[in-house]
């Protein structure tokens, strides 16, 4: 098994971090996996994408040239990264602020108003929300693993996020 995912969104919402915490459980799990950053100078507000590859076996290249997952946390991301999506993939966009059409039929879509969940709880972080979403509707990896990851992540990112980020990770995990 090999899967590769873009995450996309704008610098400041939690791309890279949600990338390093996907990787981090992956390597939990025992798993092969690379982890790709990508983002504008301007950092907050620019645009901001990773790539992860997670692999039972030996990766031979981090570079994705269609991906199996696409994350999309705004319009921009949907509209620069859907062509990089394979055949009967799957991407999940966060259609609290995406008003994009998706515009392939042979790609699965599940527009999800992950921003909406995100807001509904104190101090919810969207990246978050959408790794725990992401995370139940694909089985990629074990919920423990990715909360294993997130805790570990966080501690050594901003200690002080670590109740929200879990908080965050469960309401995603457990919206419908």
């Amino acid at each position: 098994m090999e899967k590769s995912i873009i995450i996309a969104g704008y610098g400041g919402q939690g791309v890279l971090f949600f990338g390093t915490t996907l990787a981090q459980a992956a390597m939990l799990e025992g798993k092969n996996t690379t982890w790709i950053p990508s983002y504008g100078a301007e950092m907050r507000g620019g645009h901001a994408n990773c790539s992860v590859k997670i692999s039972d076996n030996e990766i031979a290249s981090p570079i994705i040239d269609y991906a199996d997952y696409g994350i999309f946390l705004n319009d921009k991301a949907m509209e620069k990264f859907e062509k990089s999506m394979a055949k009967d993939s799957l991407v999940i966009a966060n259609a609290s602020i995406i008003e994009k059409t998706p515009s392939r039929n042979d790609v699965d879509y599940l527009m999800v108003k992950l921003g909406d969940c995100a807001q509904s709880i104190e101090g919810g972080l969207l990246n978050i929300v959408t790794l725990g979403y992401f995370i139940k509707k694909t089985q990629i990896l074990k919920k423990q693993s990715a909360l294993n990851a997130l805790e570990f992540v966080s501690k050594k990112k901003n200690p002080a996020f670590l109740k929200r980020n879990l908080e965050s990770f469960e309401a995603g995990y457990n919206f419908e």
